[in-house]
């Protein structure tokens, strides 16, 4: 696990056992408000470590962005905290959560300790305000990338934890492309001073427009060449020819997973415009 800090009572770790993912930690008087965990007990032991050096009193607020096994696993070792999540994270976990830990216990021994925590508070309005200390939390729906997202922006520091609605490559094969670009455009009326992306490095105030609207104009530009292929009937794996460098981003970040994250982008938004197409006919 690798530790920063983003302002000065903003650390971030991110892990280094699967896909770069982040978690946040917010230091306030009154105790800590932690944003997400990491997937593997191990590294969120490390946080767990972390917080009792940073904040004595403890995690007091725990917020799930989503309900992904990679940003939820860990919640379970802040049993004091309260868990704070959209109503639809509570819905997925429940549908869908248990059933997967069932799965992945199967296949990967160290998560034999990890029990699935719902949250105890939910909203399903467009925002959610929380007080900590001196701080002011706005959660706020932001889907697209899943049904259940959402974005956490801290008031006093201008820091937004986006979660997975801010990522190296958009991934919209667990949710839907046009609400996607609708939630990152709307990441545009706040003012920021940093991104924590649910993946990856920190995006700078000076990087935040133009790292936006690449997002926006890489979905656009898979939504096209996708819309062509079903158009033309042309075989799904044919798609697997346009990298992801040739959509406008980088085959760099997260180590290179970005491009089998932008060829699953490609197969599944070619299934649901097949299908839909299949429907009017």
């Amino acid at each position: 696990m690798q530790e920063e800090r983003v302002a000065r009572d903003i650390h971030i770790f991110t892990s280094e056992l699967y896909a770069q993912v982040t978690a946040g930690l917010i230091v306030t008087d009154e105790g800590c408000i932690l944003i997400d965990t990491l997937p593997f007990p191990e590294e969120t032991s490390q946080v767990v470590d972390a917080v009792r050096t940073l904040c004595p009193g403890g995690v007091r607020l725990l917020v799930l962005t989503h309900y992904h096994a990679d940003h939820t696993y860990g919640a379970y070792q802040f049993p004091n905290a309260t868990v704070v999540a959209h109503t639809l994270t509570r819905d997925l976990l429940v549908e869908r959560g248990f059933d997967a830990l069932a799965e992945a216990k199967s296949q990967a021994p160290e998560l034999a300790d990890v029990e699935l925590v719902l949250p105890a508070v939910v909203f399903d309005a467009s925002e959610l305000t929380l007080h900590l200390g001196k701080k002011t939390l706005q959660l706020f729906h932001s889907p697209g990338h899943t049904p259940d997202s959402i974005g956490v922006y801290v008031v006093e520091d201008k820091v937004l934890f986006a979660a997975d609605t801010m990522l190296p490559v958009p991934t919209i094969f667990d949710g839907d492309l046009d609400t996607l670009v609708d939630s990152l455009e709307q990441l545009k009326e706040l003012p920021i001073e940093s991104i924590v992306q649910g993946h990856g490095e920190v995006i700078l105030r000076g990087e935040v427009t133009a790292r936006i609207d690449e997002g926006v104009t890489y979905l656009r530009r898979i939504e096209d060449l996708v819309s062509q292929a079903v158009a033309e009937e042309r075989p799904k794996k044919s798609l697997l020819e346009f990298d992801i460098e040739s959509c406008g981003l980088s085959r760099i970040p997260l180590n290179g997973l970005v491009q089998q994250l932008h060829a699953a982008n490609l197969l599944a938004l070619y299934d649901r415009l097949a299908e839909k197409k299949t429907a009017k006919a």
